[in-house]
């Protein structure tokens, strides 16, 4: 199992956010909460080593060589501005960002993981992923992203005009609660869980302090066997949740009141 280690410096955190989906519904209303994002990583500049993006920072993403996604300017300017600052920005790819190529690595200098990865951060254990397709279940969406990760299906959408592959995407991320995990908002009982699931099966092998996931758009923290915690951070379209690191994980909420 290969891992990361990282040793946090005196009066320095980790930071975790995911699912902010911008772009969604509309930019108009979008806007106000990528306005939102960006004064909470104003907040997080003063103490934050790292910052983790843990999937679907936009709602749709897709690279062609020379084009991406038109709007964005301020959140990827900020994202830049912490990078440049010294904040060790890892970039998970989720379901609504399954077509990030090198954009964020070229240009900010993010790390962009495709897969879930083991960090080591001050002798604590992490499991990290957005969670998308881990454990049972989820069958209709694992069928979903095989057609979107597929060569030919990529190749294929990379020849249609942007203008009409942006608005065939957005229509289809917006409407089809398979692909957006709408409908997966109630706990279900850990029972039920697929990330739960996956997470004690995981524990049944490995020591793992924290499983850190994104994805299902419900802010939960679980306490499973040997003490380990499983995390979802929520999301910043009901929640404004996110994740911080010192000594300990703790959950909040982002409230500017």
């Amino acid at each position: 199992m290969l891992k990361t280690i990282i040793n946090l410096e005196p009066g320095k955190k980790v930071y975790f956010a995911s699912d902010q989906h911008f772009g969604a519904p509309d930019p108009k209303s979008s806007k106000v909460r990528e306005e939102k994002f960006i004064r909470w990583m104003d907040g997080i500049k003063k103490d934050a080593q790292i910052l983790f993006l843990m999937g679907d920072l936009f709602d749709f993403w897709h690279e062609w060589t020379y084009v991406i996604p038109k709007g964005y300017v301020r959140v990827l300017g900020k994202i830049a501005e912490l990078k440049d600052s010294g904040v060790q920005i890892y970039f998970f790819v989720g379901n609504h960002d399954l077509w990030m190529k090198d954009y964020l690595e070229e240009e900010i200098g993010c790390t962009v993981f495709y897969q879930k990865q083991y960090f080591e951060i001050s002798g604590k254990q992490f499991l990290l992923a957005h969670g998308d397709g881990l454990g049972p279940g989820d069958k209709g969406y694992k069928r979903m992203k095989k057609l979107f990760t597929n060569p030919l299906a990529q190749w294929a959408f990379k020849w249609l005009h942007p203008d009409i592959a942006m608005k065939i995407a957005l229509y289809m991320s917006q409407k089809n609660k398979m692909i957006s995990g709408e409908e997966d908002k109630e706990f279900l009982g850990e029972d039920k869980e697929f990330l739960v699931i996956y997470s004690k099966e995981k524990l049944k092998t490995m020591q793992i302090d924290y499983f850190i996931y994104g994805h299902r758009h419900l802010p939960m923290v679980l306490t499973l066997q040997d003490k380990a915690k499983y995390i979802n951070l929520g999301d910043w379209i009901s929640y404004y949740t996110y994740g911080v690191f010192e000594q300990e994980f703790e959950l909040k909420t982002f409230d500017e009141a």
